[in-house]
């Protein structure tokens, strides 16, 4: 077991292998964010399963020469409390019979998941049972210490935000798909650019459906927003053009033995120009490629 933040290790080196990640920690740690970022790497992911479920799962997602031989499924405190102890015979009886297994346990500093949970307003759910956060957060980690003890990997959370999380898990496994992983993000330029960016594309030339009323609340992920941006004319060729120059260059970096690129766009808000164009960006290359990601700094 490790627990630093150092990049997973690759394990998923065989596309022919099954590989079952199974994501667990602290409420609050990050679990739906790493989610999120190895269903972005075309990983067939379920939150909140049973134990039980666990070997169906992995048959149902397989059977018939199945594409999803690489599943995630994330487990918390929702479950019930026998599925804990349940857990690490089922994983053991998963690998006997060829499956490969990972899990990774995803922690948090008390006093940073208590901020955490304070700015959001979220209410832990162990909070029914009528316990303080506090003592919610101490119950949990009784809970979760069966699987913490095996976990293959424990990734502490305290000091990462969002992006950062997301990028280690998915660098960490990267080699699940072929070639480089491409992680497209959006941003506001008014709220500084992204540290860890390789390129950066400014969006703030492009007409702006901030402007009108009815498209102001929205994003560039909704269809009115979208709609607006498809008809004019000058973002299509500012797609175009961008689209062209990172076909002809991305190829270079591979070359270079590069497993990760990390594509910014940013706008004025980073609600609806940029959000607009990292998602038509990662459409083109999902077309063509796996391991593309997308991040949209300030809606997340």
């Amino acid at each position: 077991m490790s627990n630093d933040n150092t990049p997973l290790l690759n394990p998923l080196v065989d596309p022919h292998e099954i590989h079952l990640i199974v994501l667990t920690g602290m409420s609050g740690g990050g679990k739906t964010v790493a989610l999120r970022a190895l269903e972005d790497l075309e990983f067939y992911c379920v939150d909140n399963l049973p134990s039980a479920l666990l070997p169906q799962l992995v048959n149902a997602a397989t059977e018939g020469g199945s594409k999803h031989r690489r599943i995630a499924v994330g487990v918390d405190v929702r479950n019930r409390g026998a599925d804990f102890a349940l857990m690490p015979t089922v994983l053991s009886e998963l690998a006997a019979a060829g499956v490969q297994v990972h899990l990774i346990f995803l922690d948090c500093r008390d006093e940073v998941l208590i901020k955490r949970y304070s700015e959001t307003r979220r209410r832990h759910p162990l909070a029914t049972r009528g316990l303080s956060l506090a003592d919610a957060i101490v119950e949990e980690r009784r809970l979760l210490r069966p699987l913490m003890a095996i976990a293959e990997k424990v990734i502490d959370s305290s000091e990462l935000n969002v992006h950062q999380l997301r990028r280690l898990v998915a660098t960490g496994y990267a080699q699940a798909t072929e070639g480089l992983t491409l992680m497209f993000q959006s941003f506001a330029f008014r709220r500084g650019l992204p540290l860890d960016a390789d390129f950066v594309y400014d969006a703030r030339c492009l007409p702006n459906p901030h402007w009108h009323a009815h498209l102001r609340p929205l994003s560039g992920k909704d269809a009115p927003v979208r709609d607006f941006l498809d008809a004019e004319p000058l973002v299509a060729e500012y797609f175009a053009d961008t689209a062209r120059w990172l076909d002809a260059w991305l190829p270079r970096f591979e070359q270079d033995d590069r497993s990760y690129v990390t594509i910014s766009v940013g706008c004025t808000g980073g609600r609806h120009r940029s959000v607009y164009l990292v998602e038509k960006l990662a459409a083109h290359y999902r077309a063509r490629r796996e391991g593309v990601l997308t991040f949209h700094r300030e809606l997340e």
